[in-house]
């Protein structure tokens, strides 16, 4: 009962990737008083992931569990009266962070700090505009009224009956009608307050006709985008050309103008935040040993000890008993999350360079040379359960000389070529993407064409994995992708 807490939290800590485990740390700095930082790093810890003294953390299913039991028995025998005195008790007790006191630059601050901030809402924008526009007060309110109620893409998606209920009072439909004309014609960037997506690219064809005058181009892109538009979508353009009597010349003209609009103008004052990603294991090629060499990130990690000055107080009688207590027992945690983040650290680097060793035609040559690589058949190799694979992989990110990766894709199952080779279905689909890349753009592969292809190159896989890889590749079926 008193073992199940703590493989939890090392459980917890083993999922955690590099950015989430730096919360973690600067949240046990905060409310742990005797953890704190030590600029001393263990070069051969983070070259080989081995700490003396240190097991591997199991995570097992079988019901006595004595390989935990006699890991927590090396423990209490490691530390002692501070390992058995496992309850935790609150206190009212507060020191301030130790990376302010040790002067230590704060590595997340610094990134905070050196990236740039996130500009004001887009309605907050489009206030600021409306604010200079020149008009009556009725429709000023009207239209202040109006902006609450514009999307993240730009677009007055709500119905004006709607709207006009929930108005201020004193505005009346008629104000908010002239007030969302004005709001189309006046607030930039043109399209803002459509009603729908023809609407917005019509606002745009009529601002580049007032600009650059009218031309046919212009005239025939209204045209496409009015009465044509699920041709369009579909690529259909022989049956635009006979339904309208313009030719393919003409079509394709027509949509290089519409090329220049806008399906989303309020994404341009307020764009999408951009996920930054933090590797938590580089790898690198060693020309000298014709080998590659893994190494966790530890640039953002901070290294962590016992404050000696609690470690002494925890041992002198004088202090009363309940702050003797109190200090062993944050001791106790302290060297728990220190062990935790041992053994985290240690089985990423075990489960990596087994992935490195299996993955190494990927690595020299690409995507299309990835191996299969079962969880079980790694777990099976470390003599560790398949879960804490799984854990020690979730969330995770590797950098190698190829690109940034997401640990889990080393880990897909896969299929054998006529050749005997073995290739995992991510080295599939960017085979199936190599001939689509390399089709003709004018007589695109059908699926079926694609299972052809695809069997030529010595895989047989059915039409519908085709179509479900085509999918999840973002690539559309070959009537759409025909260029005429």
């Amino acid at each position: 009962m008193k073992l199940s807490p703590r493989m939890i939290q090392s459980m917890e800590i083993l999922q955690l990737s590099a950015m989430a485990l730096e919360e973690r740390i600067d949240t046990e700095l905060e409310k742990n008083p005797v953890l704190d930082l030590t600029e001393a790093t263990l070069d051969h810890e983070v070259k080989t992931g081995k700490t003396d003294g240190e097991r591997e953390m199991v995570v097992g299913d079988n019901d006595n569990a004595s390989q935990d039991f006699q890991r927590a028995d090396d423990l209490n025998e490691q530390y002692g009266e501070d390992w058995a005195q496992n309850t935790t008790e609150s206190a009212e007790f507060h020191t301030p962070t130790r990376r302010a006191e040790s002067g230590e630059r704060d590595s997340k601050m610094d990134a905070m700090a050196n990236t740039a901030s996130r500009g004001p809402a887009l309605t907050d924008q489009l206030e600021d505009q409306w604010r200079f526009i020149e008009t009556d007060e009725a429709t000023r309110k009207a239209g202040e009224h109006l902006l609450e109620f514009i999307d993240e893409d730009g677009y007055l998606r709500t119905d004006m009956e709607q709207i006009a209920h929930q108005a201020p009072p004193g505005i009346t439909r008629e104000d908010l009608d002239h007030a969302l004309m004005e709001i189309k014609l006046r607030l930039e960037p043109t399209g803002i307050g459509a009603r729908d997506l023809i609407e917005c690219m019509t606002l745009q064809l009529d601002a580049i006709i007032e600009e650059e005058g009218a031309d046919d181009d212009l005239d025939h892109a209204r045209l496409l985008i009015t009465r044509y538009r699920k041709d369009l979508e579909m690529n259909r353009l022989p049956r635009i050309v006979k339904a309208s009597g313009l030719t393919i010349e003409q079509i394709k003209s027509a949509l290089d103008k519409l090329k220049r609009l806008d399906p989303r103008p309020g994404r341009r004052l307020a764009p999408e935040r951009t996920e930054i990603i933090l590797p938590d294991i580089i790898v690198e090629y060693d020309p000298v040993h014709d080998a590659y060499v893994a190494g966790l990130n530890r640039g953002r990690q901070p290294a962590l000890r016992i404050n000696p000055q609690y470690r002494q107080m925890a041992k002198d009688r004088e202090q009363d008993r309940s702050t003797r207590k109190y200090i062993a027992d944050n001791m106790s945690n302290a060297r728990w999350l220190i062990d935790a983040i041992q053994q985290r650290n240690s089985t990423l680097l075990r489960v990596v360079n087994v992935v490195i060793d299996a993955q190494r035609e990927f690595l020299d040559h690409g995507e299309q040379h990835l191996k299969p690589l079962p969880m079980i058949q790694v777990a099976d190799q470390l003599g560790i359960h398949v879960g804490t694979v799984s854990r020690a992989v979730a969330d995770k990110y590797m950098q190698t000389p190829r690109g940034i990766f997401p640990l889990r894709m080393f880990f897909s199952g896969g299929t054998e070529s006529s050749s005997g080779e073995e290739m995992s279905w991510s080295a599939v689909q960017a085979k199936l993407k190599e001939i689509i890349d390399n089709e003709d753009p004018k007589a695109p592969f059908s699926d079926d064409a694609l299972v052809d292809e695809m069997k030529k190159a010595g895989l047989e896989i059915a039409r519908r994995t085709v179509a479900k890889y085509r999918g999840q590749m973002n690539i559309p079926p070959a009537r759409r992708r025909k260029q005429f």
